[in-house]
């Protein structure tokens, strides 16, 4: 078998086992009792290993082995879980990431984690930390499960394995699972191994054995091996034909129902186990995006925690994988489709007959439909981001010696799978400062009449034609002149300025490259290290960071971010022999000015607008255009638009009229253009500048 084929597909299961091991240790951390967690955890942790011991990755096999012990204890209620067994396995876990990492950049996974490993044994061993004598069991690990009655299958059946077992169960045949040990003094152990298959395939049929059959011929296995097998006979006698073999050791023969065979392969249906032995279909080509990417590990936990169990028949899956570079080139040929749509619109409208007009109209609607369809299967929930969050929040501030509780709102929120790639480490960033420099020490907020438990909530909602990302702290909030105190130190602020800034203004200086309020330097960091970063990272994506606070009662950052930086609805206006694009999702509405309405207040231009005053800016004067005189006219066209809960009037000279434009980077050659997002190519061949109002508005 060609292992290079199925890396790809290797790569992506292992994650997400590991994103799924990580949310249920999470959730188990909360109920340690709940065994259907426990359970859930076995599961992934047993699939995991399998598909590393198929693809060869023995030091990532041995480590999930280990974790298999411990978990095995403890869902047999023979251990119970505590801090210092949370604390091993969450460390075991941070060694499989960083060896699938290793895996990813062409590595071989390999890792010490001898002292990770060492731990897991004494857990197993009954050895507590400290010098505690309490003992999870009698004996080993496999003498516990023996004790329980349990057994282990490490055979990894394909689907269709899977399919033909249920089938012949379905059908009334008998499926067994079998068990040989060849004596240990045995000289010729293939020839004996030889023995047991011939007389197998007398009475039935084998579908799967491990070791498979060309190890066991080439003597390729220990003295054991395992093998699942559909027949007429009765277990116990087919476990005394086989023991009266010569030189076998002991045979387990196990009747299987569905129930039993469901659990013993571990979730085959779910977790797609012969993905790794044999996959129907593989990119080669990573990273990839599925088509749906929310993981199933949570409706599995939850249905394990409710007590139910998925019977064998279940429903084939809906969802594919795709390269996301092939979305990519799909997106891109649909850019030059629109374009030509424009085009070809444009040239209808001129030539004037009917039934090129209702072609083009048609391909229209059909061009709309395929865009709509295109960029959702570019939309992936936000929760692809955020349900690695409570994992870190639980280190930082266990790290910190602090109690946070992490509330996510909205992780179904969906957003271009491009944004979403780049907006994970911004929100790192301000995930740990808001546990780090947000969140007072416990005896703090203990004195400042809080509860101890500290709250950071990370909410995501949809608004027009935007994304809102929200981290909020009950903390002490942010401390003006502390700030001010800073940021005159550091030479950012003159102190004859200060009197004039907005507590807004105040708080973005937190923003400044290399600004900080932390007294001490950490491997955490105080709010502000990093904080240049975010912002860059965030108005590199064509969004807008804001800050609120309450001193004493907490902060909230503030992320705006597009649905998608491809294809966008926008007005298309015209100012002399220019044309620009404005963003409908910026718009709030159009109209007309006479020109004695116009004041100058404090040195600005205001309009009155519904019993409010705004500014008014000339696009003509921003963007120096020549051929339009904006003065002469005794009323102006303005566009009204809205960064937040702030507005501004934009003078036009006339509106071209709305329409679907494809957004194009300006590239490396020029410089960046202040208000300026970018640019699109009308349906003439000309090409029209993509205004960015949020410039325009402080």
């Amino acid at each position: 078998m060609d292992m290079n084929q199925y890396l790809s597909m290797f790569i992506d299961e292992s994650n997400d086992h590991l994103q799924s091991l990580n949310e249920n240790m999470l959730e188990l951390e909360k109920a340690p009792e709940d065994i259907g967690i426990v359970q859930v955890i076995f599961r992934s942790a047993h699939t995991l290993k399998g598909m590393a011991a198929t693809m060869g990755f023995e030091d990532l096999s041995s480590l999930t082995h280990q974790m298999e012990n411990v978990l095995d204890l403890v869902r047999n209620e023979k251990l119970k879980m505590q801090e210092y067994i949370f604390d091993t396995l969450f460390k075991s876990l941070d060694a499989l990431q960083l060896m699938v990492q290793d895996i990813t950049q062409g590595g071989d996974g390999k890792a010490d984690v001898q002292s990770i490993v060492s731990s897991l044994q004494a857990i197993v061993r009954g050895e507590v930390p400290g010098g505690g004598d309490e003992k999870p069991a009698a004996g080993n690990n496999a003498g516990a499960a023996a004790a329980s009655g349990a057994i282990h299958s490490d055979i990894q059946l394909d689907e269709y394995q899977f399919s033909v077992l249920e089938q012949s169960i379905s059908e009334g045949h008998k499926v067994l699972y079998i068990e040989v040990a060849i004596r240990e003094d045995c000289q010729l152990k293939a020839a004996r191994a030889y023995l047991v298959f011939d007389l197998l395939e007398r009475y039935g049929e084998i579908v799967k054995s491990h070791p498979s059959v060309q190890e066991i011929e080439q003597e390729k296995f220990d003295r054991s091996f395992s093998l699942y097998y559909i027949t007429q006979k009765e277990a116990s006698e087919l476990q005394s034909m086989i023991v009266n073999l010569s030189e076998i050791d002991f045979a387990q023969v196990v009747t299987l129902d569905h129930e039993t065979l469901s659990e013993l392969t571990t979730g085959v249906k779910e977790a797609a186990a012969g993905a790794a032995t044999a996959p129907a279909a593989v990119s080669a080509a990573a990273p990839e995006v599925k088509a749906s990417e929310q993981a199933a590990s949570k409706p599995a936990a939850s249905e394990a925690k409710a007590g139910g169990r998925t019977n064998g028949g279940g429903a084939p899956s809906r969802t594919i994988r795709v390269d996301i570079e092939r979305l990519d080139v799909l997106m891109n040929l649909l850019s030059e489709l629109l374009i030509d749509r424009s085009r070809l619109e444009q040239l209808a409208q001129e030539v004037k007959r009917a039934d090129l007009t209702e072609t083009v109209e048609h391909m229209s609607r059909v061009g709309s439909d395929l865009q709509n369809i295109v960029l959702k299967l570019r939309m992936v929930p936000i929760d692809t981001v955020f349900s690695r969050f409570p994992r870190m929040v639980r280190d930082v501030a266990k790290s910190l010696d602090k109690k946070i509780d992490l509330v996510i709102i909205g992780a179904e929120t969906e957003l271009d799978r491009t944004v979403i790639d780049e907006i994970g480490d911004p929100l790192v960033h301000l995930l740990r400062n808001a546990v780090d420099h947000g969140v007072e020490s416990t005896a703090q907020r203990i004195a400042a009449g809080k509860p101890e438990t500290g709250t950071v909530q990370l909410r995501a909602f949809h608004s027009g034609n935007h994304v809102f990302i929200e981290i909020e702290d009950d903390g002490g909030g942010i401390d003006r002149d502390k700030i001010l105190s800073r940021a005159f130190k550091n030479g950012i602020v003159k102190e004859s300025e200060a009197a004039a800034m907005s507590d807004e203004q105040v708080y973005m200086l937190l923003f400044a490259a290399g600004f900080s309020t932390a007294d001490v330097i950490s491997d955490i960091s105080g709010r502000g290290v990093g904080l240049d970063v975010v912002r860059s990272k965030i108005e590199s994506l064509s969004g807008v960071v804001s800050v609120t606070s309450t001193l004493g009662q907490g902060t909230k950052f503030s992320v705006q971010l597009p649905l998608t930086l491809s294809i966008i609805s926008a007005m298309l206006i015209k100012i002399g022999s220019e044309k620009y694009a404005i963003p409908l999702s910026s718009i709030v509405e159009t109209g007309l000015i006479q020109r004695k309405q116009i004041r100058k207040v404090h040195g600005y231009t205001m309009i009155p607008y519904r019993d409010a005053h705004i500014p008014l800016l000339s696009l003509a004067n921003l963007f120096e255009v020549a051929d339009f005189a904006e003065d002469a006219e005794e009323e102006t066209e303005i566009v009204v638009v809205r960064k937040g809960d702030r507005l501004a009037a934009l003078t036009v000279e006339d509106f071209i009229g709305q329409s679907e434009i494809v957004i194009k980077n300006l590239g490396k050659y020029l410089p960046a253009i202040q208000g300026v997002a970018g640019a699109t190519i009308l349906g003439d061949g000309q090409v029209a500048l993509i205004i960015d109002p949020n410039a325009f508005i402080k």
